[in-house]
Parts: structure tokens; C-alpha cells; sequence
């Protein structure tokens, strides 16, 4: 099997910037395993697989090393931006059937805007078990820590300041009692993602970080679904005092990012999250795969 790709470091203008992602064009029926077997050679956190749609503009699955999932922020940055680059779409506004759902997007050159679903406010979680699964004190967490989905689930942890953030290491077997606890056995379904006030440069407001447990590699460098979730459970809570913000993420891999977010509707009742970022085309070419392992 024989496709086009397309690597494009999505929440940055230029390469080697925020959050790399494999896109290959016209693969969205590739075996499971085959797209997985790929994401790992590539050494991505995620990659794409496109195809037709018969409810939607076009259809992307996402897949992380070690399975599929229903969405994700930057990958969907990178597939429109190297759709855009091969003329596959034009400037303007299409949407993506995603297995979360239909998520409208708006692109002009390398900038797209996507518009995440409503949120979905789940559990709230013990202070003291995330703050396990960080290897962190109980005090460095400011707000109560809650599962929230903007199409993908994270517990959103906020970190009184940038030390603290600086200091998280991920413990796996804390991780694995925080899925036990929240039903999800499975690591790393529901990761924390870290945040804290203000912002890793001047330009930024919220600086966040999310680590990862194996196969993935051990940090994600920008995390787009994570950036929607975040940004509706400081709206909701009151932790912000407006709506649009400037997120940022993977200054301390070397890796920033940043991203446009505006939240829509009121705080108690979201409906949804704009989330906006560049993409830079590194690499394009030619894959191989086969069609079983």
C-alpha cells in the first residue's frame, strides 16, 4: 500500500516547533494495526489517516502508538494544513468527520481554527492521587482536579505556579491507580494535563504540560484536544476572567507552541471551544506499508 504523507509541526509558523504529525492522505482504511505499527516507526505522538466521508468534507482517523482514538487537537491542525498545501482544500471553512463527531474548521493558509465540541464535565479526582501521579505535594494543586472532554478526556490539573509545573514526573503506577479509580484500567486513557498561570513567554496566559506513558514517546509538545478541555474548566470555574486566551505549551522541550483559544458561550453553559494554530510543512513523500503484519 502505497500513499502520499505529509509531516507538519502543528501550534507553530515554522519547523521544529510545537507538535509534529505524520498525515497520509487517503489511508483512513488502513488495517488498526498497520497505522499503529507506523505511528511507532515514526516516533510521533500521533499520525493521521485521511479518506472520503459521506457525512462530513473529509474523514481522519487519529492513532497513537498503541491505539486509535476518537480525536485529537494538533493532528487536526497538521492534516488541514497539509491538505492545504497540496490543494486538496481551499481557504475557507469544511468539516472533519472525527469519531468524537462533525468538528466544523476554518483554515487561511497555515492558520486553522477548530471548533471542538461542548465540553463534558466528568469526576472530580482526589487532589492527593494526581498529585501522585505527578510526583508532586497536595498544596501544589490550587483548583479540583476534574475530567473534562472537548472530544478527548483529560484531568485538568491546575499548579500554583511554574516551579511546581517544571517539577512533574510522571509516576506509572499512580497513573495506573488514577485509571483504576476513574474505571479506566487501561494506562494513560485519562492523563492529567498540567496547567498553570501565567503563560511560559509574555504572550502567553496558561502554560501546560502533558506526559505520557509508553509506547508514546514521554511528552506531548503541544496538545490541542487537552487546550479545549483546559480552557472550559477555567471558563466554568471562574479561573480566567475572559474567554479568548493565549495557550502555550513544550517551551521546556525546546518545542513551543501556542495556540489561539476562545471559548463559546457562558460559563454554565459552554458550547463549544475554538482553538487555532499554525502548521509548518517539514517533510512530504512517499509510504510504503504493507498490508499485514
Amino acid at each position: 500500500m502505497t500513499f502520499e504523507f505529509d509531516w507538519v509541526d502543528a501550534f507553530s509558523e515554522t519547523p521544529f516547533g510545537g507538535n509534529g504529525c505524520a498525515v497520509v492522505h487517503g489511508g483512513a482504511a488502513v488495517p488498526d494495526d498497520i497505522c499503529m505499527a507506523y505511528v511507532r516507526e515514526t516516533s510521533l505522538v500521533e499520525c493521521t489517516f485521511t479518506g472520503p466521508s459521506d457525512v462530513a468534507d473529509v474523514r481522519v482517523r487519529y492513532f497513537l502508538a498503541s491505539r486509535e482514538i476518537p480525536f485529537a487537537g494538533h493532528p487536526t491542525v497538521a492534516t488541514v494544513v497539509a491538505m492545504r498545501a497540496r490543494g486538496l482544500i481551499s481557504d475557507g471553512r469544511f468539516t472533519l468527520e472525527t469519531a468524537a463527531g462533525i468538528v466544523p474548521v476554518e483554515v487561511a493558509g497555515t492558520q486553522v481554527k477548530m471548533t471542538q465540541i461542548a465540553p463534558e464535565f466528568g469526576a472530580e479526582v482526589p487532589a492527593g492521587l494526581i498529585a501522585r501521579v505527578g510526583g508532586l505535594a497536595d498544596s501544589d494543586i490550587i483548583a479540583p482536579p476534574q475530567v473534562v472532554s472537548t472530544g478527548l478526556p483529560f484531568v485538568i490539573t491546575v499548579l500554583k505556579d511554574r516551579a511546581a509545573l517544571d517539577r512533574v514526573q510522571l509516576d506509572l503506577q499512580a497513573l495506573a491507580d488514577l485509571g483504576v479509580h476513574l474505571g479506566q484500567p487501561d494506562i494513560g486513557m485519562l492523563e492529567p494535563f498540567w496547567v498553570t498561570r501565567p503563560g511560559a513567554t509574555a504572550a502567553g496566559d496558561t502554560f501546560g504540560r502533558l506526559l505520557l506513558a509508553p509506547p508514546s514517546p514521554p511528552e506531548d509538545a503541544f496538545t490541542g484536544s487537552a487546550t479545549g478541555a483546559m480552557a472550559s474548566y477555567l471558563w466554568r470555574h471562574g479561573l480566567i476572567d475572559r474567554p479568548d486566551f493565549v495557550a502555550e505549551q513544550g517551551h521546556g522541550m525546546g518545542r513551543p507552541g501556542e495556540a489561539q483559544v476562545h471559548v463559546l458561550g457562558p460559563r454554565e453553559a459552554i458550547t463549544g471551544v475554538e482553538v487555532s494554530g499554525h502548521g509548518a510543512i517539514v517533510m512530504s513523500g512517499t509510504v510504503h506499508l504493507p498490508d499485514h503484519l
